[in-house]
């Protein structure tokens, strides 16, 4: 073999192997690599429909996803009239909000400040919520950590 075939040898098997593993990463399944989705909800309407809504939406999409072994981060805002879903004695979706798991629950403290101050007493929430110091802003900042925002 003459030096010059011997170099464009090497360089044909070089270039059939680039290809030939190009190949294979293009032929994978599109479920090969897990997703991992964020989603932020809004609440603030004090509409009992609205609230059902958002809990079978996030149940929905937490089988959904799961389905395909994928990933989901789901978070519910509640702010203004919106915080009745996440308050221990108004709640009309208690239950609905339990059956959730792995979902974060936030309620809005300039709302329950407001609240506290126009009812006169202290705001207890529904067991697992915490208390964001802004709901608007919380949305906000997750936006801009690239997570999906729906309200419905």
């Amino acid at each position: 073999m003459t030096p010059r075939r011997s170099v464009f040898a090497v360089a044909a098997t070089t270039v059939a192997a680039l290809l030939g593993g190009l190949g294979a990463l293009l032929a994978r399944p599109a479920h090969a690599e897990s997703k991992h989705h964020r989603v932020v909800f809004q609440v603030s309407s004090s509409d009992a429909g609205t609230m059902d809504l958002v809990i079978h939406n996030m149940g929905a999409m937490q089988r959904d996803y799961g389905a395909r072994g994928e990933a989901a981060a789901l978070e519910l805002v509640c702010f203004g009239p919106g915080l009745a879903m996440l308050r221990a004695d108004l709640s009309p979706v208690k239950d609905g909000l339990a059956s959730l798991k792995g979902v974060t629950l936030s309620a809005c403290n300039n709302t329950i400040q407001g609240r506290e101050k126009e009812e006169g007493k202290k705001i207890v929430l529904v067991e697992g919520a915490r208390v964001v110091p802004s709901g608007v802003v919380r949305i906000a900042e997750l936006q801009e950590q690239g997570w999906s925002y729906l309200r419905p």
